[in-house]
């Protein structure tokens, strides 16, 4: 390893101790709890602290593992899988699962540095892990051996108040956007789950299917409102770079020269991942694993966004070895549809949230690539940090 005049080679093992995560024994019941964050590689989504965890464990769980305990201050690797090499910050007292290691650093190098540093790595990582195997592991050995450049103090000072620095401004946008996306999801369910929409108060009730509903709305089958459609195949090798957006299941893969479907419209999982609804601007492409509104008939876009979210869709797996969609299952369904006056009223306050929303995250998009180009450059050494701002600009 070349490193930069002034700058040390450490091997992970003696910057700090590492620590391989336990879980407790599930046979002695009450383990799991909030008293503590129980961190797996599920849980690590690229976010650089977690502030919630899938599970956390109780003060009886923590206490039959309380030697895997790691202190804030620490930084957890995933050493299994696809998750491999990826990296968090600890910062409150926590526990993680045998698939992950953990380092406790001793005072040469910052946590903060070292989370950045292993940021750099995880395709080197991923190379350590055992092959031949159905489900690579790093080992703790092998981890431990891992070679790192370090700093002088200052240096790691500097450069950590730099990417910091732009990561605090895409936590901040993304803490915004959540509460945008809640605000829009509660604004729904108050007017057409609760029924407590604008003049709510003057309106009549009376049975239905599906229980008391306003007089003047009407319970049909979900293909009455709209109309799905199994996206179209695309394979790797056809797609030709562009401006058009390919939505999956679960979001954005990659992008093509043309469209299959014009926006703005709503793609949800059809094959592999359930559940998830987009709501899309521009004109897209819908993969096969996905299924898109093809047809709009008594509702709007926005509004159909927001309808589908609240199907229970993850539900209605038809229990294939690969989770899918029937969307016959799904038009089957029985929804309430409201007048259409509604409906246009709520997509005009709605479509303000998304719009935001979607301001926000491309400015954290810029954000992040920003930091993405910067990251390896100054682990490295290659930027001197003494000529750099102190801190990017605001979105």
């Amino acid at each position: 390893m070349i490193t930069v005049r002034g700058w040390k080679t450490r091997q992970i093992g003696e910057l700090g101790r590492v620590v391989t995560g336990r879980t407790p024994p599930t046979a002695a019941g009450d383990v799991f709890g909030d008293a503590y964050p129980f961190i797996t590689p599920t849980d690590m989504d690229g976010r650089r602290v977690l502030d919630r965890t899938e599970r956390g464990l109780s003060e009886k769980g923590a206490n039959l593992v309380n030697s895997s305990q790691v202190p804030e201050g620490s930084v957890a690797v995933s050493c299994i899988g696809w998750q491999m090499g990826k990296a968090v910050l600890v910062t409150r007292p926590s526990f993680t699962n045998q698939q992950l290691n953990t380092v406790v650093p001793t005072g040469e190098v910052l946590p903060e540095f070292l989370y950045y540093h292993l940021c750099t790595r995880q395709a080197e990582l991923k190379n350590l892990g055992s092959v031949g195997v159905r489900t690579p592991i790093l080992n703790k050995s092998r981890f431990e051996e891992l070679e790192i450049a370090v700093p002088p103090e200052a240096i790691q000072r500097r450069i950590v108040g730099l990417l910091s620095a732009y990561d605090e401004l895409v936590e901040n946008d993304t803490k915004r956007i959540e509460i945008l996306e809640e605000m829009a999801r509660l604004l729904y369910r108050e007017w057409f789950v609760n029924f407590r929409f604008p003049g709510h108060e003057k309106t009549k009730f009376v049975k239905s299917p599906l229980g008391m509903i306003p007089a003047d709305w009407r319970v049909d089958r979900l293909d009455s409102a709209l109309v799905l459609q199994r996206g179209f195949d695309l394979p790797v090798g056809a797609r030709v770079p562009g401006t058009v957006p390919i939505y999956a299941a679960t979001g954005v893969v990659g992008t093509h020269e043309i469209a299959k479907a014009k926006g703005p419209g709503v793609v949800t999982g059809r094959s592999g991942s359930l559940g998830t609804v987009l709501f899309v601007r521009e004109d897209y492409w819908p993969l096969n694993t996905a299924l898109w509104v093809k047809e709009f008939r008594s509702v709007r876009p926005v509004f159909a966004y927001f309808l589908l979210s609240n199907l229970d869709l993850k539900g209605m797996d038809g229990g294939a070895a690969v989770p899918t969609l029937n969307r016959n299952h799904a038009h089957a369904l029985n929804v309430a549809i409201p007048p259409v006056g509604l409906v246009h009223h709520f997509e005009a306050l709605a479509d303000d949230f998304l719009r935001q929303t979607e301001t926000l995250a491309k400015a954290r998009d810029i954000l992040r690539a920003t930091r993405d180009l910067l990251l390896p450059r100054l682990i490295s050494g290659d930027i001197d940090v003494s000529s750099l701002p102190l801190e990017p600009a605001a979105s």
